[in-house]
């Protein structure tokens, strides 16, 4: 249920994606190889059926004004103090293509060649929604905590 939050704005899409995701887990569980691990298996399964329900949305990849954030830089401490959940809440406000990218490249550490194919996008399109994402995210987090170092 933790990918499929990552990849949504609510919960019920996020059910939608883990109802969808385990039929299919079930469906193709003879396909499984017993090479790596199952819960890397069962988390592409995840991803991929997450990230064709983007599509189906048509994500739009568009500049939500990211070149006004200046560069941020924030005291590393800051940020080992936030919780799991924080900071899963705070990137959950990203807009849906940085959030997407972020998850796909950071968290589930896809390349931008696999993205740009998953996607239907640019790898050169990637690589920038995910350095608009971070600054984005820097932002939060400076506002949240009202710290911030230059």
């Amino acid at each position: 249920m933790s990918v499929c939050l990552r990849f949504t704005n609510n919960e019920q899409d996020a059910q939608d994606i883990l109802q969808e995701g385990f039929i299919k887990v079930f469906d193709y569980i003879h396909q499984f190889k017993f090479e790596g691990s199952f819960e890397g298996w069962l988390r592409r399964v995840f991803v991929s059926i997450a990230t064709r329900k983007l599509n189906k949305r048509k994500l739009a990849f568009k500049d939500v004004g990211g070149d006004e954030i200046d560069d941020i830089t924030i005291n590393p401490s800051i940020v080992s103090k936030l919780s799991e959940d924080e900071i899963h809440q705070l990137i959950r406000t990203l807009p849906d293509g940085y959030r997407t990218i972020f998850n796909l490249n950071i968290i589930e550490g896809y390349s931008h060649e696999e993205i740009a194919t998953m996607l239907g996008i640019k790898p050169a399109t990637s690589r920038s929604q995910l350095l608009k994402a971070r600054k984005q995210l820097q932002a939060l987090i400076a506002k949240q905590h009202n710290l911030i170092v230059s």
